[in-house]
């Protein structure tokens, strides 16, 4: 019984804590100032060549400064790999590297059309390859860590 209680309570921690992350990451994509997300300047901006704004960013690295680089490029793989985590964890149908993938890869894609509508920030094609990719790491990293619990659990059984 014990055991049935401590299954439920950890899938409502990992269920508050996904929320939390898509409220945040609405915050800091939609709202946050500090991102750049005024309203005061509403424009279009949208990039649909893909790979244009990473070579940019990559190139032009040195004068755009290291901060900006690694916030476009980084952050945009780091900001989906808990994404890529969760979903499998709460979500069964989730559990196959395509579902989980396509799930990431719409997702991003949502979150770039709601910015061109809204015209915050802006649509590219990069961002969605950028964020699919840190999906698919968090992915993965949820199938390292069901490996090594499973590995745990059969040492545990030997042991014991």
């Amino acid at each position: 019984m014990k055991e049935r209680n401590r299954k439920k309570v950890v899938r409502g921690l990992e269920i508050l804590l996904f929320a939390a992350y898509l409220a945040i990451m609405c915050y800091f994509l939609f709202f946050a100032e500090t991102m750049g997300r005024t309203f005061t300047e509403r424009e279009y901006h949208y990039n649909l060549m893909p790979l244009k704004e990473i070579r940019r960013f990559w190139v032009y690295r040195q004068s755009l400064g290291f901060w900006s680089v690694l916030l476009n490029l980084v952050g945009n793989v780091v900001v989906f790999i808990p994404f890529g985590v969760f979903l499998p964890r709460l979500f069964q149908k989730c559990r196959r590297f395509f579902v989980t993938t396509l799930f990431c890869f719409e997702f991003s894609l949502c979150i770039e059309l709601i910015q061109l509508i809204w015209k915050v920030g802006s649509f590219d094609v990069d961002d969605i390859l950028l964020n699919t990719l840190g999906g698919i790491l968090g992915y993965l990293l949820y199938r390292i860590s069901v490996v090594l619990t499973r590995n745990r659990a059969k040492e545990a059984g030997r042991i014991a």
